[in-house]
């Protein structure tokens, strides 16, 4: 017997094949309405682009009853409106490809690209209610009625045979020019306030907050002859106490203005160029693996984008309210309708639609599972702008709920993750003091209360009031929170820390298990098989060899830290020594970015510990590599030196690099807890490193400008004097 398989590729004609026809029940409206439309908000909010595609100005949403108590819905606009033609040949198809083949549409000098694609506009309608009612006229053309009963169509046996019905509209046309009205009848939901405010919240949102054009007005009225409302943003929405805009290449790179406008007045405002490269963006992502092809370059398209945020806590609300007169509830209530990244494809909403939309970049997640003082999505009122295209990969689901999965999609999410980390790294600059950063117990030192209680004692001596003291207990009250917040920061990260030292136990435990296995098989294999018949598996054995002692190497450094009964000052260092063992680790992304190295040929022992040493060295070496990827290939370079420090008995290490750079206003802040402009970072390396350094009796600095254009990092340890030791020109790696 043959197998349907066997007729593949075989001429039709050859076979007696039976053509059956595709067809589709009428259940297909109530069915897919139920399940490409989210809920009766999207279900609106689609109606109401479908106005903005007809190129309205005006659209007016209206709930109200009928004599027999039953809901009705009403969305009237003054767009373009449809001929017979377009009703017949476009509006009555599901699915049609009509408004991909009309993407643009001009009314007199202007011109919109129009926001729908998928032709599923009628399966809105028939979520909403069981009748519909349209009326519909085209400019220069007769007013039509469209009538359809979903209902009953659903009842039918075969779509074919299913039909709405159209007639020449026999009272007076109720348009002025052109538009259409739908008129929804039998509407399923009751639509009660809370839907209706929902509703408001929704078409507030459809168009970018941040537009200021206006050719496009939104009014809604509830029950009851309620109030006409036309949906507009408050004026404190335009008017953000940090924002970052910008500009994103057809590669990926990020060019942005970040701007800090004190609400209260209090502080400076600032205004600062900030850039990121594809490359940067990409190393630090959670596509590296997935998409390897996206290495070179991003292929999600050019877009723009402006981000807005706002302190939203006790204080922060009190600002606003103060400056504009706004309720703090009010301002809460603004924020929230508007809150997250919203996307726009040429103008109109993409996404998200819905509430449970609202977080489709995961920013939420991100904050609660790093450390660092990251923005949450209630915080934020961001717009990204593509269009169809510049940018046609990226493209919403049926359900308008989120994006279609691609490469090109997950490259847009992450570099808008990057644009938001670095809107918070400059918001957190300009949240924090400039201090220098102290020893843990430093820090702790300060909560005594030994100079209050000496200060209290000798005025309470000296027959002072008590009005006199009260203001001493006031200012130790403020140092004390100050003192109170930084020690909670720092213990947060310092109980992460304790648990990648119970980690690093586990894995220094697990390298040297897996390293003895398979140095064991190595030389197993080298003993019994060599000579070796060819010297390409020789090379690959020698290889292997290479990267197991490289784990054993990394092991041994770091062992000591992973040890609970770890105690500093057991071990030096020869501080050329572990500069060569940090490269070497970072040694493919040096190479991989074309980075010149230059090391010190000198011996110099430190009284410090390796795997610390270690990690301040990674520290300074991972930044500089990241930074100079913003600057031209042949103009990277990294340089380490080494010279006496002004204070006897200790050395000073310098690393250069020629990246883009600190800015002189970051410098006394880069060392701050959370303080970062690396997308993805904790803001915490360089906090660590000045730690470990000040453990020492040192301290780590920056130099602005830096000694080769870029950023020049220094810190001092204590020097362990030997014969061998002297100071001349590096050697390059």
């Amino acid at each position: 017997m043959t197998t349907p398989h066997s007729a593949v590729g075989t001429a039709p004609e050859q076979i007696n094949y039976e053509a059956i026809p595709l067809r589709m029940h009428p259940r297909v409206f109530a069915a897919l309405g139920a399940d490409l439309v989210t809920n009766d908000v999207v279900a609106v909010t689609e109606l109401v682009k479908n106005a903005y595609d007809a190129f309205a100005h005006n659209v007016r949403i209206e709930f109200g009853r009928q004599p027999n108590g039953e809901v009705c819905l009403e969305i009237r606009d003054d767009g373009f409106g449809m001929t017979i033609e377009v009703i017949r040949e476009a509006w009555s198809v599901v699915a049609t490809p009509y408004k991909a083949s009309n993407d643009v549409i001009t009314r007199g000098t202007k011109t919109r690209r129009v926001s729908g694609y998928k032709g599923l506009g009628r399966l809105s309608v028939a979520r909403l209610g069981d009748r519909l009612v349209m009326l519909t006229q085209a400019p220069q053309a007769p007013c039509w009625e469209v009538t359809a009963d979903w209902p009953s169509i659903s009842k039918g046996d075969d779509i074919s045979l299913s039909a709405v019905h159209v007639r020449r509209h026999t009272g007076p046309s109720p348009f002025a020019e052109s538009g259409t009205i739908i008129r929804i009848l039998g509407v399923k939901e009751p639509w009660e306030r809370s839907q209706i405010e929902e509703l408001a919240e929704g078409l507030g949102r459809l168009l970018s907050p941040f537009n200021n054009e206006g050719d496009f007005r939104i009014s809604l009225r509830g029950f009851d002859g309620a109030d006409e409302t036309l949906i507009e943003s408050p004026l404190f929405l335009s008017e953000p106490k940090y924002s970052i805009t910008g500009e994103v290449d057809d590669e990926g790179n990020v060019g942005a203005t970040y701007r800090f406008a004190p609400i209260d007045g209090a502080g400076n405002p600032r205004t600062a160029a900030m850039r990121l490269v594809w490359s940067q963006i990409y190393g630090n992502s959670r596509i590296n693996w997935r998409f390897p092809h996206s290495r070179k370059s991003a292929g999600c398209g050019p877009f723009s984008f402006e981000i807005r945020a706002w302190d939203i806590n006790a204080d922060g609300t009190e600002e606003i309210s103060t400056k504009y007169g706004e309720p703090k509830s009010r301002i809460r209530k603004a924020i929230r309708d508007h809150k997250g990244i919203s996307v726009y494809r040429d103008g109109i909403l993409v996404l998200p639609k819905s509430e449970g939309a609202r977080d489709w970049l995961g920013i939420d997640l991100r904050r609660v599972s790093q450390v660092g003082r990251r923005l949450s999505t209630s915080q934020l009122v961001g717009y990204v702008s593509i269009s169809g295209e510049q940018n046609p990969k990226i493209e919403d689901t049926s359900d308008r709920e989120r994006l279609s999965r691609c490469a090109e999609v997950e490259e847009f999410e992450e570099i808008i993750r990057a644009i938001i980390d670095l809107l918070a790294s400059g918001r957190n600059q300009d949240r924090s003091e400039r201090h220098r950063e102290l020893p843990l117990q430093d820090l702790l030192a300060e909560v005594s209360a030994a100079e209050l209680v000496a200060e209290a004692t000798a005025r309470a001596q000296s027959g002072a009031p008590a009005s006199d003291i009260v203001p001493l207990i006031r200012e130790f009250d403020a140092s004390l929170n100050h003192s109170r917040q930084v020690i909670q920061q720092r213990l947060i990260y310092y109980s992460r820390l304790a648990t990648i030292g119970t980690i690093a136990q586990m894995l220094v435990h697990e390298i040297h298990n897996r390293t003895t296995t398979i140095g064991s098989l190595l030389s197993f294999v080298k003993r019994e098989l060599f000579p070796f018949q060819n010297k390409s598996t020789e090379r690959r054995l020698n290889l292997a060899e290479d990267a197991v002692s490289g784990l054993e190497q990394l092991a041994n450094r770091f062992a000591p830290l992973a040890n609970r009964n770890f105690r500093r000052g057991n071990r030096r260092s020869v501080l050329e020594a572990e500069i060569r063992n940090c490269i070497a680790l970072a040694d493919a992304d040096i190479r991989a970015n074309h980075i010149r190295c230059t090391i010190p040929a000198t011996h110099t022992v430190v009284d410090a510990d390796p795997g610390e040493l270690a990690s301040v060295i990674i520290n300074l070496t991972d930044n500089a590599v990241y930074w100079m990827q913003q600057v031209p290939s042949d103009n990277r370079q990294l340089e380490f030196s080494i010279e006496p420090a002004s204070m006897e008995g200790r050395v000073m290490v310098w690393v250069h690099d020629t990246g883009p750079g600190i800015d002189e206003d970051d410098a006394a802040r880069i060392f701050y807890p959370g303080v970062t402009r690396k997308p993805g970072g904790i803001g915490m390396g360089l906090t660590v490193a000045s730690e470990l350094i000040a453990e020492y009796g040192g301290e780590m600095l920056t130099a602005c400008p830096g000694k080769l254009g870029g950023a020049s990092f220094a810190f001092d340890l204590p020097r362990v004097p030997t014969n061998e030791e002297n100071y001349h020109a590096g050697s390059v790696h």
